[in-house]
C-alpha cells in the first residue's frame, strides 16, 4: 500500500483463512492491536493439534486434548470475528473470500493458511479402504475402527477372519512410526488386560515403507535406533517395499506378497490444500503456493500464504518442511510484516529458526534431533524431550495440564482414557 493510504487509514481489516498453527498464531499476534479487525475463517470451529492425533487414535488422549475451540482461545479480543465456514473461491487482486454459506469477506490484508490434506499418490484403493490420520475426525474414526476390531475378535474368537487383528501402517515418516509403535504397545497392554478372549499373538502391526529406512529426514543413527526400537516394540518392518493396491481385506505389495488386514492406516504423506483462486496463484511442482521471502504470494501485495500451503524456501533453497514449528513461526512473522506495512515500515524476509525434529516410537523410546545442529538423543531422554516440547507447543494452558495428567496416568497405570467406539 502507498504512504498516502497508510497516513489516512486508521483502522485495518485482515482476513485469515485457516485456523491451524499458522493462521491462529497470526491472529493471536495481531489481536492485541485494537486498530486491526481480524476475521478468522475455518471449516471447523477448533484448532487441530496434528502432532497428537495419533495419541487420540491410540486411546492415550481424549479428543479434547488435541483440539481447541477457536472462540475460546480468542474470546478476550473483541476485534476478532470467528466464522465457521468453508471457502469456495478467493479473489487475490481484491483480497476477497467467498464462502459456501454465501458470505463475502474482504480485507486490506489477506492471509491464506489452509494447510494440507492427505495424499494417496494414486494408489488403487487407498482412498476407499484406508484410514488416514490428518484430522480429529480421522483420529476418532481410526480409534473406533481399532477398538471395533478388538470387540469383534473378543466376541467371536473362533470366527475371526485371517488378518482381522493385523494392522498395517503405510508410511515410515514420523506419523507412521509414532502410530505403529504406539499401536503395538496398545495391542500388548489392552489385549492382555481387557480383551481376555483374544490371543495377543494373533495381533500384529506392520509398517510399510518404500524407502530403505524409516524417518527419512532424520540422521542415519536415528534411523537405525528407530528401526531397532520398532522391532523391540513388536512392529513388523517392511522396508524397500511399496504398496501397489489396497482392497477391503488385504494390502498388495511391490514384492508380490499380500498382507491380510482389517485396518490399514495411511500415513504416507500430505499435499497442500487446493483452493480456487482468481487469478490463479503460481504453484510449485509440489503443489504449494510460491511465495516471496516475506511470505507474500508472488504477484500479489498484501496477500500472504503461510504454513503447509506455502512453498517457503529454507537457507539451502529447499522448501521448508510441513511442521508445526514452521507454521507457528511463519504465522508470527506474517503478523509482524502486516504490522510493519500498517506502520509504513519495510517488510522483512522470513527466516526459520530450526529447533530440531522428534518422533515418538513407544514407551521410553523416541528419537530427538535438537537445535540447528540436530544434536541426537534417543531412548528415555528423547522420550522426555518429546513430551516437554509438545507440551510447549500446545496452545491452551488447560490442555497442557490435562496432557500431563493423561500421560502420567497412562504411563504409570497402563490405563487408556478414550476407549470409546463413537464413530
Amino acid at each position: 500500500m502507498d504512504s498516502d493510504t497508510l497516513d489516512q487509514q486508521s483502522s485495518w481489516k485482515v482476513v485469515i483463512v485457516g485456523g491451524g498453527f499458522a493462521g491462529l498464531r497470526c491472529a493471536l499476534e495481531l489481536a492485541p492491536h485494537d486498530n486491526i479487525h481480524i476475521t478468522l475463517l475455518d471449516k471447523n470451529n477448533y484448532q487441530q493439534f496434528h502432532p497428537l492425533l495419533y495419541q487420540v487414535a491410540a486411546s492415550i488422549l481424549s479428543p479434547d486434548n488435541a483440539a481447541f475451540a477457536l472462540r475460546d482461545i480468542l474470546r478476550n479480543h473483541d476485534n476478532v470475528d470467528i466464522q465457521m465456514d468453508e471457502v469456495t473461491s478467493i479473489d487475490l487482486e481484491q483480497r476477497t473470500v467467498h464462502t459456501a454459506a454465501g458470505n463475502t469477506f474482504s480485507g486490506d490484508f489477506l492471509v491464506l493458511a489452509t494447510g494440507s490434506r492427505v495424499n494417496f499418490f494414486g494408489v488403487p484403493g487407498a482412498d476407499k479402504f484406508t484410514l488416514p490420520l490428518y484430522s480429529l475426525t480421522d483420529a476418532e474414526k481410526l480409534r473406533s475402527s481399532i477398538l471395533k476390531s478388538f470387540e469383534e475378535a473378543d466376541r467371536s474368537p473362533g470366527k475371526a477372519t485371517a488378518g482381522a487383528l493385523n494392522f498395517v501402517v503405510v508410511g515410515g515418516g514420523p506419523t507412521g512410526v509414532e502410530m505403529a509403535g504406539t499401536l503395538s504397545d496398545m495391542l500388548t497392554s489392552v489385549l492382555q488386560k481387557e480383551f481376555r478372549h483374544v490371543d495377543p499373538t494373533h495381533a500384529e502391526v506392520s509398517l510399510i515403507e518404500m524407502g530403505p529406512a524409516v524417518l527419512g529426514t532424520f540422521s542415519p543413527a536415528s534411523q537405525t535406533y528407530a528401526a531397532s526400537a520398532l522391532k523391540e516394540h513388536g512392529v513388523q518392518l517392511r522396508l524397500n517395499t511399496a504398496v501397489k493396491e489396497i482392497t477391503a481385506n488385504e494390502v498388495l505389495l511391490s514384492d508380490g506378497s499380500r498382507v491380510p488386514t482389517g485396518v490399514v492406516i495411511w500415513a504416507a504423506g500430505v499435499k497442500a490444500e487446493s483452493i480456487p483462486t482468481q487469478p490463479a496463484a503460481k504453484r510449485h511442482p509440489n503443489g504449494r503456493l510460491v511465495v516471496q521471502p516475506d511470505l507474500s504470494i508472488t504477484g500479489f501485495d498484501d496477500v500472504y500464504a503461510i504454513g503447509d500451503l506455502a512453498n517457503a524456501p529454507g537457507p539451502d533453497g529447499r522448501p521448508l518442511p510441513q511442521l508445526a514449528a514452521v507454521a507457528q513461526q511463519a504465522g508470527r512473522h506474517c503478523a509482524r510484516n502486516i504490522l510493519a506495512s500498517i506502520s509504513g515500515e519495510p517488510v522483512t524476509p522470513f527466516v526459520y529458526s530450526d529447533r530440531g525434529i522428534l518422533a515418538m516410537i513407544g514407551r521410553n523410546a523416541a528419537v530427538a534431533e535438537l537445535g540447528k545442529r540436530h544434536h541426537e538423543l534417543v531412548g528415555p531422554i528423547a522420550f522426555a524431550a518429546w513430551l516437554g516440547i509438545h507440551l510447549a507447543l500446545l496452545t491452551v494452558v488447560r490442555a497442557k495440564l490435562e496432557a500431563i495428567v493423561e500421560w502420567s496416568w497412562q504411563y504409570f497405570t497402563g490405563e487408556r482414557p478414550g476407549q470409546l467406539i463413537d464413530r
